[in-house]
């Protein structure tokens, strides 16, 4: 028995000796970073444990407004083609992960974008929510959140919107009628207030959760 608790008081040292070595307490600094609207065809984020916020740009401009360190940071590019790419990238070792995350505020990411603009948006993230102010998007919409809500307000899509949440709530308004979307719904451990199937849409509505309810208005 003293040899367990010698070796229980030993491993517990060695971590909180670590966790004092960490350097997960780095400060975060602001950044921001804008692109000319009129330039970019398409918008690709794809992030961890970062809460994502979408509103119309006051000007014809793209903004991006983020935290980031030494030890977690973005690779921002845009592409030949238009497309604007944001993802996380992190050069933590593994004792950089002793301790708590970052604080709420660190973990923010704030993109303004011209409405009726932007041709698609693609937004994935993990363990925190996905909020868009009412916007519109010429062809295609697709968001994801793992651990996280999905939470929009009248959104209007040219051609398509996929919604994907696990976990989480996905919860809005779609611009236009019932009757422009075919509809597939597939729910798991959760409750929904769109049909499973309807066809003859012009433009196609896609909602998959797991763990979580889903409340989508359309046209209302």
């Amino acid at each position: 028995m003293k040899k367990i608790m010698a070796l229980v008081l030993c491993i517990v040292f060695v971590v909180s000796l670590m966790a004092g070595c960490s350097s997960s307490g780095e400060a975060f600094s602001q950044r921001a970073y804008t692109a000319d609207g009129a330039q970019i065809r398409g918008i690709h984020m794809d992030v961890r444990d970062r809460e994502i916020t979408v509103s119309p740009s006051p000007d014809d401009q793209i903004h991006l407004v983020y935290f980031e360190n030494s030890k977690e940071y973005y690779d921002i590019s845009v592409s030949a083609d238009k497309v604007l790419t944001i993802t996380s990238e992190s050069s933590k070792e593994w004792t950089d992960f002793i301790g708590g995350k970052p604080a709420a505020e660190d973990r923010k990411i704030s993109l303004q974008i011209p409405d009726a603009l932007i041709g698609y948006l693609i937004l994935s993230t993990t363990n925190e929510d996905i909020t868009l102010s009412a916007l519109r998007i010429e062809d295609t919409v697709s968001l994801s959140a793992n651990g996280g809500n999905i939470i929009f307000d009248t959104l209007d899509v040219g051609k398509a919107l996929a919604l994907t949440a696990k976990n989480g709530n996905i919860s809005g308004t779609v611009a236009g009628s019932y009757d422009d979307f075919s509809i597939v719904t597939e729910i798991k451990k959760g409750e929904s207030n769109l049909p499973e199937k309807k066809e003859n849409g012009e433009k196609t509505l896609t909602v998959s959760c797991n763990n979580g309810d889903v409340d989508i208005a359309i046209g209302q």
